[in-house]
Parts: structure tokens; sequence; C-alpha cells
């Protein structure tokens, strides 16, 4: 059925394919859910707050009388647009810097390679976290925050990757046609590194997820009224004993979705690993 050896590789691997329709699940929910949501998900009801499963709210209500499943649907489009734009802005930057310092090599790799060993100095969720009290809350300071954080990762391993590939046979011989660095960059050493940066960037965008989560729960991302699987763990946590739905369905839709996208990335680190080509 699957011609290609690279996606066979992947099929074999069931967790993956797995997480591969987990994510594709909360995708479609991020997508079209919004427009088959009948419940707004900033209308408060006072009266029904902490409302129970039921056939008009299917997951209850919050602190607020607000839907919870509603605010979860909305929530998965706001949780996956941070973490596709934080970490895409994130990764072409560090491309560039890893490609820049690797290529070039010299004061400009001795420079590049400083600032990313500064920024590699601080904790993952500590550097998030002193770029939003810089930058201030806020979703598309958030987003900023989730795409500083992915450069220096994705700049080493592009660098490491583009050095190994440099003194390759075909990029001397393109050098010998005269051929520009950036046509040998774009034509030869860039698609040779994709495989490594299509990988780092599925595992990122689980780690960008459960960050941006992170920041919202300490009031620091995405602020109120606004639907966001971290800021709701942060308002039900205080009710988790009377009301434990309310902070168990954000937990794990946020587990399964971090999760996913670590199985996915190491399933395709298997499928694009040149040496399993003949496994």
């Amino acid at each position: 059925m699957f011609k290609n050896p690279k996606v066979k590789r992947f099929m074999r691997r069931k967790v993956s394919v797995v997480a591969l329709i987990v994510l594709l699940i909360f995708l479609g929910i991020a997508l079209i859910g919004p427009f088959l949501c009948s419940h707004d998900p900033l209308a408060q009801d006072l009266a029904n707050k902490y409302s129970g499963i039921s056939a008009e709210h299917w997951l209850g209500t919050d602190n607020l009388g607000r839907d919870t499943f509603t605010r979860m649907v909305y929530g998965a489009r706001i949780s996956l647009t941070i973490a596709f734009c934080g970490v895409l802005s994130g990764s072409a930057i560090g491309i560039m810097l890893g490609v820049c310092a690797g290529y070039f090599g010299g004061k400009i790799d001795s420079i590049i390679s400083r600032v990313l060993d500064v920024m590699l100095a601080f904790p993952g969720l500590l550097l998030a976290i002193t770029i939003v009290a810089i930058l201030g809350n806020g979703t598309i300071n958030t987003i900023m925050a989730i795409g500083i954080f992915c450069i220096p990762g994705i700049a080493r391993i592009v660098r490491g990757t583009v050095i190994s590939l440099k003194g390759s046979e075909y990029v001397q011989a393109a050098r010998v046609m005269g051929e520009s660095d950036f046509k040998i960059i774009i034509r030869h050493v860039l698609p040779n590194s994709i495989s490594l940066i299509i990988v780092n960037i599925t595992l990122d965008l689980g780690t960008s997820i459960l960050t941006a989560s992170s920041l919202s729960f300490l009031g620091l991302g995405v602020q109120a009224p606004n639907p966001e699987w971290g800021a709701m763990l942060s308002q039900m946590r205080e009710v988790i004993r009377s009301y434990p739905i309310g902070v168990f369905v954000p937990g794990l839709a946020i587990t399964f979705v971090v999760l996913s996208f670590s199985l996915v990335g190491d399933g395709l680190r298997d499928a694009l690993d040149p040496k399993l080509k003949n496994s």
C-alpha cells in the first residue's frame, strides 16, 4: 500500500501511528470545532456554575458557568496556534543562524555560538518566563517567547549537520563548478538537513504546548477570559477535590497532545534516519 520506504518504516511503528491519529483529531477539533459549538466560550451563567456532565453541557461548566467543552475546543485552537506559530518562527531563525555558523565558520561561528551558549545556559521554562516578563503578557508575546525558546536547540543541531555536510564531495564539486554559497546552501546543504529539522520541529511542538500552558497557568501567558488549556487548569485548581473534571479535562488534553507530538517525533526520527535505510 505504501511504496515509500520511509513511510513504511513509520507505519510499522504502531505507537507513532496512533499518536499521529490523536494529533489529527485535535487539529480537526481546532480547525472546525468552533464552527460546530452552540455555546459562547466567554458567556457566563453563574446560576449553572460547576454544573455536571449533561446533554446541554457535555463536560460540565466552570467556575463562571461557561461551557467547558466549548472552551476546550476554542482552547485547542489557541494552544495549537501558539505552538505552531512560535515553533515555526523560532525554527526559521534557528535554521538561518545554524547554517551561517556551520557553513561560514570563523568569527561568524564564534559569535553565533556564544549567543546560543548564553541562551542554552537558561533552563527552557525559565528562559520563556524571563522573555514574557520582559515583553509582557498576552498571546503575541507568548508566541514570541516560544519562538525565542526554540532558537538555540535547532540552531545547534543544524550547525553540527552543516559542518559535517560542507566537507562532502558533492558540496566540494559544486564549489569547483562555480556555484555561489547561497545556491550550495539551498540546493545541497538544507535538503540533506531536512530530516533532522523535521524531527526537531515535531518534538519542539510538544515542548511548546507544555511551555505555553505552563506560562498561562502561572498567569504569564494567555490572559483571561480567553480559553487556553493552561489557564483553564489554573482557574479550576482550587476546586480539584470537589469538581475534578474541571482540572482533568484540560490536563488530559495537554498530556495527550504533548505525548503524541513526542511519539510522532520518535517515529519520524526512526523513519528518516539513513542508518535504518536497509534495516
